[in-house]
């Protein structure tokens, strides 16, 4: 019920917003001629995307794309999802597979402009971090020189602990698999030392293993990743009704 509600409140703010638009944008236009909304989402990681036991998707990035169909569709289950990885994501929306993508995707200068793409409003402010097993006693930065880390491709995550360990003059050996929940079963597996991405999905991916209590996330924090929804260069219209769902979504909570 209380979903509901919020949909309410997202249909009627984005409905005012758009209804001075004499012309609809492209997107908007083949999202209503196709009846169902495409959203690009990460398969795998507790809270923000994932599938339950029966099917269903569940997750903050799933919450933000019903809401976007509901806004522009009068139904929050007209949704098509989309597993896409850290290397397909951004290829994805650029080609036009996708309408939007909400997958826990920093914004970075590159991806707005290089890329060709605009972030929308942040819905989540996380920062990268450390999953290791306690049995290692790992507690500090200098406790990590010469560490195996399990880290995806395509991401600011692999830059990132590749500055880290720069910076501090350390070794690492990276073990990068490309689909996220194939690397969290590599980290519990035990094929590396160290999981390393947003401390979102560290939890999630914690919340979800074999023996939860057996991991620590470690306290070091190597940067800020401000995650938002993300849609296509040169479609205002798209972009302000993605950007203002998020905002009506914000004020329904408070």
């Amino acid at each position: 019920m209380r979903f509901l509600k919020v949909c309410a409140v997202v249909v009627a703010v984005v409905l005012i917003a758009s209804s001075s638009l004499a012309i609809a944008g492209e997107t908007l236009k083949a999202v209503k001629k196709r009846g169902y909304l495409i959203a690009g989402v990460n398969g795998g990681v507790f809270g923000f995307s994932m599938p339950d036991e029966k099917g269903v998707w569940k997750g903050l990035d799933v919450d933000t794309a019903r809401a976007i169909a509901a806004a522009v569709l009068g139904d929050a289950n007209k949704i098509k999802y989309v597993p896409l990885t850290a290397v397909q994501r951004l290829p994805a929306l650029q080609a036009k597979e996708i309408d939007v993508l909400c997958r826990n995707t920093t914004r970075t200068l590159t991806r707005e402009t290089a890329n060709g793409l605009n972030f929308t409003q942040v819905n989540f402010y996380d920062g990268q971090g450390f999953l290791v097993n306690k049995n290692l006693n790992l507690q500090t930065a200098k406790d990590m020189d010469g560490a195996t880390i399990c880290v995806l491709p395509g991401t600011t995550t692999e830059m990132n602990v590749a500055d880290f360990y720069r910076a501090n003059n350390m070794r690492w050996r990276p073990v990068v698999i490309e689909n996220t929940a194939e690397l969290a079963k590599a980290f519990f597996a035990g094929r590396c030392d160290i999981l390393t991405s947003d401390l979102s999905q560290l939890a999630s991916h914690r919340a979800v293993a074999p023996n939860p209590a057996e991991y620590v996330i470690l306290p070091i924090v190597i940067s800020k990743e401000p995650l938002a929804p993300v849609v296509r260069h040169g479609d205002d219209q798209w972009y302000d009704i993605v950007s203002w769902t998020v905002f009506a979504l914000i004020q329904a909570e408070e």
